[in-house]
């Protein structure tokens, strides 16, 4: 079952809730930000005493892609999701980046929240980045959860499409068929798409010119994934057509702790959140038994 992007209000989170009546509250405290590596980063903290798992979302998602699993989790976990850089309400300064640099970012969100280890669980470049954060700080990743990514590089055959699809995004905007076409990819649902297709068109047109720099061009991981050695699971939608099935198994393969892979039937590169009732038992089952 499609589920809503909207978080549920949970103590101490603050800013994005409804009132009884489905309104947006009026009354919102502040926003909470951390200054990090030049980039004022939004995140969310639920709080609480338990395990902290920090979430990192998809290349044109942002924080509230989550939410299925801030529910399931919460208050068990401490569940932490932020907006990376060039998307959500993080404050991007537009400068050229890499994932390594996300990251970085990551790891800085931990020092900002005084947290000495986490869960990291990423989808697509946030699975991305979330390796990247274990290879350079292997004591502070307890674990990984890996939802639609891989450790190479875009497909060169479809990589001149992609590069299209760029320059239409920055000269003409999300244009119609442009959101279509992205949204199929990695939401597959027309109508759980609509409200991220809106947020899409809020986003500054030339502000996806980097993060989509370093999507395209990130470097091959894999030589390096085996050093990655924390247990993990990962996740992959049957239906996904931007990372094909056959990458999460070699991924697995090549992970010394990866306890396997969750297929999850019917879904799209979104896995976790359009299917979460798919993702959410195994996740808990996986974070249960660290």
């Amino acid at each position: 079952m499609i589920q809503p992007i909207t978080s549920p209000i949970i103590e101490p989170a603050p800013c994005r809730r409804r009132t009884d009546r489905g309104e947006w509250c009026k009354d919102l405290v502040q926003m909470p930000f951390a200054d990090i590596n030049g980039q004022r980063i939004r995140f969310e903290d639920s709080g609480g005493d338990g395990p902290p798992v920090v979430f990192s979302h998809g290349f044109l998602m942002d924080r509230e892609m989550f939410a299925p699993q801030l529910q399931a989790l919460h208050p068990e976990f401490r569940v932490i999701t932020w907006d990376e850089r060039g998307f959500g309400e993080t404050e991007f300064d537009g400068q050229p980046f890499t994932y390594w640099d996300s990251a970085r970012d990551c790891l800085g969100l931990l020092d900002h929240l005084g947290i000495d280890q986490a869960v990291l669980g990423g989808m697509s470049q946030g699975g991305f980045l979330s390796m990247r954060a274990a290879l350079l700080a292997p004591a502070r990743v307890r674990a990984l959860v890996l939802i639609d990514t891989q450790s190479g590089t875009e497909d060169a055959e479809h990589l001149p499409a992609y590069r299209q699809m760029q320059q239409t995004w920055l000269t003409m905007g999300p244009i119609d068929e442009l959101t279509r076409a992205i949204s199929g990819l990695i939401i597959g649902d027309p109508v759980a798409s609509e409200p991220w297709i809106a947020k899409w068109r809020e986003l500054p047109r030339e502000a996806m010119n980097e993060p989509t720099n370093t999507l395209f061009e990130r470097e091959d991981l894999t030589d390096r994934v085996g050093e990655i050695t924390c247990p993990a699971i990962i996740f992959h939608g049957t239906e996904d057509m931007s990372i094909p099935a056959d990458k999460a198994h070699e991924l697995s393969e090549l992970l010394p702790g990866c306890t396997g892979v969750v297929m999850v039937q019917g879904a799209a590169h979104a896995s976790n959140m359009t299917h979460p009732e798919q993702v959410n038992g195994p996740l808990l089952q996986f974070l249960r038994s660290l």
